[in-house]
This record gives C-alpha cells, structure tokens and sequence, in this order.
C-alpha cells in the first residue's frame, strides 16, 4: 500500500472527498479486472489531491442514505433511486457468492459514477476496493474499523448505543435502528431518544436508520436527524423515483 497502518490511522480518511467513479468499472468482474484492480496507493493519493482531512464538511450535503440488497433492473432500479434524491448508495447483500455480488457492485458503480453518488459496500472491504466503492460499512460485530481502514478506504460504523456512538472512531456513524426493522433481525428498536442524543452529543457525521419510511421521517427529523438512511422504504415501493423524492423532501437541507 502506498501508506502505511500508522499513517491511516493518524488521520480520518476523507469521506466522499472524490468525484464517485474516477476509476473505470464495467459489467464483469472478468471484463474489468485490470481497471478495478488499480492499487492502494493510486486510491490514497486521488483521496489526498481532492479531499479535506475531515470528513465532516464533505458530507454536509449528503441527506438521503439507501441501502440496498441486489435485485433485477437494479441499474435502472438505482437510477430511479437516485433521480429520486438519492445521494449515497450502500450495497448490502449477503446472500450472494462474491462473484455474483461483484458484478453487481461493477453494474452499480457505473450508475454512481454517472450520477457523481459515493458508493459502499456493507461489510467487505476487500471488495469495495475491487468494485471501485468510495467506502466501506461495518457493523458493531464485523471487521473492526481500523482494519476496514487499512484497505484505504474510508470506513463507516453502525451504532446502537450512546456509549458506542461516543467511542465511534469511524468516518461517519449509522444510529438506529430506530424503529424495528425485518433487516436487522434480534436488534431491538432504539426508538427515538437515541436519535435525540446523537444530535446532542455524536462528533461524526451521522444518519438515522431503521424502519424509517414517508410515514415517520418527519418525527425522525423532529428528533434531530437531519441524514436519513433507507432500505425497504425505497427498494419496496412500487415507484422508487417517487419514493425518494418523498422522503428527501421531508429532510432540512
């Protein structure tokens, strides 16, 4: 890598701090090993030459966060999202074998980079720096943030508690869930009161999630969210563009 794990570690890597796609991706892993396979430091010097060293200020207009499992259309399933008000994309699907999910990682990059939306992949690293992602998402139980890191990649963290929201030495945070939620089985609802300390005390960059859709996005907000992260409240409506103008309209900014 062209840094080493001490300097990673020494600064926060620059959340979203580069135009989305500035890498080639294409619509196979096969087809497109080359360009995907770029190395670490070509990634850390691009993030270097256009990003603060802060990931705050670079996600101060980011607002509505979709998550989202692979599915057919999904690159017109991702456009529809996007056009919607869509501003941050995450791949989450942990059903499918790593070449299958690589190539829809490929499919979506060329949506984002086409859209200038930042990419992540939930939980593998390895190949968000593959598919060309601008970051990766980790959870309490998976790889720790500073390893995620040491991929080069700026590295997001979920919390459920406000002792893990105040030792989060992530990039930016997810809070929730906040209602229950069938994507996060055996994870009790947070409710709204760990919303309210996220917006008192949370140092990072932080959205909202779990079972937020058009019918509480508002209370949400009223708690003091002001970035929204979405799952079925998008991938299961039967107008996704329509969906997300809904809720992006119902956030400040």
């Amino acid at each position: 890598m062209g840094a080493s794990r001490s300097s990673l570690r020494a600064r926060p890597s620059p959340l979203f701090s580069r135009a989305s796609g500035s890498r080639p991706a294409g619509r196979s892993w096969s087809e497109t090993a080359s360009p995907w396979s770029a190395p670490a430091t070509r990634r850390s010097s691009s993030r270097r030459q256009t990003g603060s060293s802060s990931p705050a200020p670079l996600l101060a207009d980011r607002r509505l966060y979709l998550v989202t499992p692979v599915r057919p259309g999904f690159g017109e399933f991702l456009t529809a999202a996007i056009r919607g008000g869509v501003d941050v994309v995450q791949v989450r699907d942990r059903s499918l074998a790593d070449g299958r999910l690589l190539d829809a990682l490929g499919e979506a990059r060329l949506v984002t980079s086409a859209h200038g939306v930042p990419l992540g992949v939930n939980d593998r690293p390895d190949l968000a720096v593959l598919a060309g992602a601008d970051f990766v998402h980790v959870g309490q139980d998976d790889i720790p943030v500073e390893a995620a890191r040491a991929f080069g990649l700026p590295v997001g963290l979920s919390t459920h508690a406000p002792a893990e929201i105040d030792a989060a030495r992530a990039d930016y945070i997810a809070v929730g869930p906040v209602y229950a939620t069938p994507t996060k089985e055996g994870r009790s609802a947070v409710g709204l009161e760990l919303v309210r300390y996220a917006a008192a005390n949370a140092t990072l960059p932080w959205f909202a999630i779990g079972g937020i859709g058009a019918v509480n996005v508002a209370e949400v907000v009223a708690a003091g969210a002001t970035r929204v992260a979405v799952v079925r409240a998008i991938v299961e409506a039967d107008d996704p563009e329509r969906a997300a103008r809904e809720l992006r309209a119902a956030l400040p900014g």
